[in-house]
């Protein structure tokens, strides 16, 4: 085509021809009748809308858009209205949110058009969508986002027209008071409604009364009337129209979405709707409340406080009202209804907030305690998280609440908080640990004792109670709804806590025990006793060592001694379940680098033993000495007599290494010098043990414990054989009778028939034996390697003298003879004399012997006491027995009399030599020659 005016005179001709054909061919059909179809059913109105709707909808758009004339918009708005209606009936989704949105855009409300060309039309258009939401708001669907959007926004243009809002838009009302307070909106909302250039240029009285009578109608009392019925009538929607629900808490969250000046209208109107359906059928309201709570669950962690205490306190209000209704046996729905607060507290960090949600909680607690049955957990739950707190308000209120609950509460309502009763004892000793407050974690303690006053007073009740989540057994309730939270949770203090709360909680705990063990059952026994042995777990000891070692000292020692009382206490239910586990803890004890509670364990050993060894059985008693040679093999510091220094320089190892660890410390170990022994082996902190040196420091305190240990053990043995103290007044006996000259007299020691002896059997005893003989020749061994000895004195083991063991030596030797002679004159043993015989002759024999070795005064000198106990108890045995031993004695004997001995030793010689003399008839004695009539020689 040439030009453009060609082009353009051509187009033309072609419409006229178009035009032209369609009008002919449209002629040519007019005369043919076609069948016409009536609809008959209302089923087809979906498919003929599915057809029409779209141009329906432009034709009512552009009526509505261009035309000013009332009728015409109100006849659209009728036809908008009626294909939403027909759009919801047959659940056509698309269709009624084209027809909701377009609504929603002429109303003005939402559009990017100025609020200031608002007229009668888009008042009706908000009326028409107002009418929509109330007649078919159970279909209605996702459209409801666009309804409440316009609804919100419709509530700011109410707030411009009734003139609130002037003050605060020309800048001359800033402070928020009143109703604004709680409908406050940012500049930036306006801007949506076109009004972002009135507040910039400080709009005059006329402009604004301009506006405020084209929005004026808004708020008028039909549409105010209107909106509230859309809310009031959300208890007539049904149980599946939960969409208006969720858009509510949408529209919300856009509201609340401004940093600086947040609304809170939607806010008030789920308040509102909450209180109009609380009382739908559980079903539906627990779906509802599970939107509702979890938004209240978000706008109480608001950064906004003022948002987030309107929101704490509506809730509070909801939640009055709710617990007022009561709950149902077997119903849990106030576990959820009270959840927010949980969240709350455990999300919003703010001090405000926290302690508004306490206060809140006291008050339900205060004036519903009797409707509460599954919100205590939740209660429980919000104190739980308030127990860790810094703030001492905080910890303070919500433990006031608590101890209110345990104390008063628990006492009138317990059957309906048995469900929760776990949960108070844990959030109880949450107090407990609360390191900030010592005196609220003592109190808490004694509250969770008081807690054991309900299990124990109301065992009926805890048995009774069913719950859907505990598949217990009727006779087990007790103890996993009672008893068990109440230990366990006090060990859970014991290993979490400082010294002072937690040695009351093991207080606690053991009292409890001792209080109301005789109504336990042997397997709840067994579960107590794995939460007990958990605080000696080693694994949950913190590295530092001093921590490590005030944990042993203090609280192991302090619960091994309490359970020793528990198991005496208790002991026909516990020995069969029990006492391989403690004889086993008590090792374990032993074996520690710590002096106290090594010792502690072989105490509570000797106790265990003395107290409960009338009622043990063969089988009993058989563990028992198994437990001795164990400990005892342990025990040996077998490395004394093989310990070389690794290359270390001699030197700096004695500057470093002075321990003052004298003869006398040694030969006698008292507590003090080994506890000097033990401070000064254990103070890596100290620059100059770097290196070798402090490797053999530890090993050395290592080493000294164990020695500390063994002697512990032979005394241990020896009091429980013969008791406590009898051994010690029986050598002083024996030491008078010798300076008396009296040993023909029999001794009687008060309390020698209190000791265990007669409950065992000679197998068990020569077990014990084996012990002892096992530990004297290891200590003996050593006393005799000077070579040794020298090497450890050099490297630090050291102090006035060399290392040795003397006081092990004597006192082990002198355990096994008293056994060895009680035995040998004990009639009822008289099958087993001839292995005591033979067992007698070897030990004493070899003890005579080494004696003669020995040259050192101050190493015979400790054997004074052993020669005389020796030599003393053979005098007291029968002539024919005598006969035997003084044979066998008699050249060691003879050897020791070169030595420089006391006077005591001397008498008992003395004696003994005379009785040899008598037995084996080499002299004559005085009841001889008064028979015979013959004269003494004169010598």
């Amino acid at each position: 085509v040439a030009n453009e005016k060609q082009r353009r005179l051509l187009y033309n001709l072609e419409m006229e021809q178009m035009a032209k054909t369609a009008k002919a061919l449209m002629e040519a059909v007019s005369h043919a009748k076609a069948p016409f179809t009536s609809a008959t059913h209302l089923d087809h109105v979906r498919p003929m809308f599915k057809l029409v709707w779209t141009p329906l909808l432009a034709a009512y758009s552009v009526g509505l858009q261009n035309c000013d004339d009332t009728e015409v918009a109100s006849l659209c708005l009728e036809g908008i209205r009626c294909a939403i209606r027909i759009a919801c009936i047959f659940g056509m989704q698309l269709e009624r949110d084209a027809y909701v949105q377009a609504l929603a855009r002429f109303s003005l409300l939402t559009a990017s058009s100025s609020i200031t060309e608002m007229k009668q039309k888009n008042i009706d258009t908000i009326k028409t969508l107002i009418t929509v939401a109330h007649t078919d708001g159970n279909y209605l669907g996702n459209s409801w986002h666009e309804i409440l959007k316009c609804i919100s926004q419709l509530e700011l243009a109410q707030l411009i027209g009734t003139g609130v809002k002037t003050r605060y838009l020309s800048g001359s009302g800033r402070e928020r008071e009143g109703s604004i307070r709680s409908y406050s909106s940012g500049g930036e909302e306006f801007m949506g409604l076109g009004l972002g250039n009135l507040v910039g240029s400080g709009a005059d009285k006329r402009h604004m009364a301009s506006i405020q009578e084209s929005v004026g109608e808004t708020s008028s009392q039909s549409v105010v009337v209107a909106v509230d019925r859309i809310f009031t009538g959300s208890t007539r929607l049904d149980g599946n129209a939960i969409d208006f629900v969720r858009w509510l808490c949408a529209v919300s969250m856009d509201e609340l979405a401004s940093p600086h000046h947040p609304r809170m209208f939607s806010l008030q109107k789920i308040v509102e709707i909450s209180y109009y359906n609380m009382n739908r059928i559980r079903l539906q309201w627990s779906r509802i409340w599970q939107v509702i709570g979890d938004h209240f669950n978000k706008v109480g962690c608001n950064p906004n406080e003022d948002v987030a205490i309107f929101a704490v306190d509506s809730l509070r209000q909801l939640s009055m009202k709710f617990l007022e209704k009561g709950e149902l046996a077997n119903f849990r729905f106030q576990k959820d209804f009270l959840r927010p607060f949980e969240h709350i507290m455990k999300k919003n960090r703010s001090p405000t907030i926290r302690d508004m949600v306490i206060r809140c909680i006291a008050q339900m607690v205060n004036s519903q305690a009797g409707n509460i049955r599954s919100g205590w957990k939740n209660i429980f739950a919000v104190f739980h998280q308030a127990a860790s707190d810094h703030d001492g308000n905080i910890v303070e209120l919500a433990f006031q609440t608590t101890a209110h609950i345990v104390t008063n509460i628990f006492q009138q309502h317990f059957p309906a908080a048995i469900d929760s009763f776990q949960d108070a004892v844990k959030c109880l000793s949450e107090f407990a640990c609360n390191v900030a407050f010592p005196d609220t974690s003592m109190e808490a303690i004694r509250l969770i004792r008081y807690c054991a006053k309900y299990v124990s007073e109301r065992p009926q009740v805890l048995r009774e109670y069913t719950s859907d989540d505990m598949n217990v057994a009727p006779g087990d309730r007790v103890w996993v709804r009672g008893w068990f939270p109440i230990l366990f949770e006090l060990s859970c203090i014991i290993n979490r806590c400082k010294l002072d709360v937690r040695t009351r909680g093991l207080t606690v705990m053991f009292e409890i025990m001792k209080s109301y063990g005789h109504t336990f059952e042997k397997h709840w026994w067994q579960d107590l006793f794995r939460i007990v042995f958990r605080i000696f777990d080693n694994m949950k000891l913190p590295e530092q060592q001093t921590e490590k070692s005030e944990w042993m000292t203090t609280t192991c020692n302090h619960a091994l001694y309490a359970i020793c009382d528990v198991f005496t206490q208790f002991y026909e239910a516990l020995n069969e379940i029990l006492l391989p586990d403690i004889f086993a803890q008590l090792h374990w004890c032993v074996k520690q680098d710590n002096e106290q509670l090594a010792r502690s364990g072989t105490n509570c050993l000797e106790n265990l033993v003395i107290l409960n060894g009338q009622k043990f059985s063969p089988e009993v008693w058989g563990q028992t000495c198994t437990c001795m040679l164990e400990i005892f093999k342990t025990t040996i510091p077998h490395v004394l007599l093989t310990w070389r220094p690794a290359g270390m320089e001699e030197d700096s190892a004695e500057k470093h290494l002075d321990l003052d660890l004298d003869h006398q410390s040694l030969s006698s170990m008292d507590k003090n010098a080994s506890e000097r022994g033990q401070s000064q082996f254990s103070n890596p902190t100290d620059e100059s043990w770097k290196g070798g040196a402090y490797t053999n420091q530890k090993l050395f305190a290592g080493l000294l414990i164990k020695c500390v240990v063994q002697l512990e053990l032979i005394q241990t043995i020896d009091n429980i054989v013969f008791y406590p103290a009898t051994s010690k007044k029986e050598d002083a006996e024996h030491m008078a009778a010798a300076q008396r000259d009296a040993l023909d007299a029999d001794i009687h020691i008060d309390t020698e028939d209190q000791g265990m002896y007669k409950y065992m059997s000679s197998h068990h005893l020569f077990k014990l034996l084996d012990c002892l003989q096992e530990s004297h020749s290891f200590s003996k061994a050593f006393n005799s390697n000077y070579e040794q000895r020298t090497v450890l004195w050099r490297a630090g083991f050291k102090g006035k003298s060399k290392p040795n063991l003397l006081k092990q030596e004597t006192s082990s030797l002198a355990c096994c003879l008293r056994i060895l002679f009680r035995m040998y004159i004990d009639e009822t043993r008289r099958d087993a004399w001839d292995a005591i015989q033979q067992r007698l002759l070897s030990v004493c024999s070899e003890a005579l012997a080494y004696f003669i070795t020995v040259n050192s005064e101050s190493h015979r000198e400790a054997w004074t006491n052993l020669l005389l106990l020796l030599l003393t108890k053979t005098l007291k045995i029968s002539d024919e027995k005598f006969r035997t031993h003084a044979s066998t004695y008699y050249p060691y004997l003879c050897e020791i009399m070169q030595f420089d001995l006391i006077p005591e030793l001397r008498a008992v010689l003395r004696k003994f030599f005379l009785r040899i003399g008598v037995v084996f008839k080499i002299c004559i004695t005085e009841e001889q020659i008064r028979t015979a009539g013959t004269k003494l020689p004169s010598w």
